[in-house]
C-alpha cells in the first residue's frame, strides 16, 4: 500500500507516515490503531506487543 493511500484511508498527513516508516517519528495510540484498520492487522502487529 502507498503512503498516499494509507494517508487518504487513516487522514494522517503523508508526510507524517513517511517520517514514521523512517523511524524518525512515532504515532500515537489513536493513530496505531487507525493504521492497523487500513492494513487489516491489529495494533498489536504494528507495536509487536504480545496479548496477555
Amino acid at each position: 500500500m502507498s503512503l498516499a493511500t494509507l494517508s487518504k484511508l487513516t487522514g494522517i498527513n503523508k508526510g507524517h507516515l513517511s517520517r514514521v516508516e523512517r523511524g524518525l517519528a512515532g504515532l500515537g495510540d489513536d493513530n496505531i490503531s487507525k493504521v492497523a484498520e487500513a492494513l487489516g492487522v491489529t495494533p498489536d502487529d504494528i507495536t509487536h506487543k504480545e496479548k496477555p
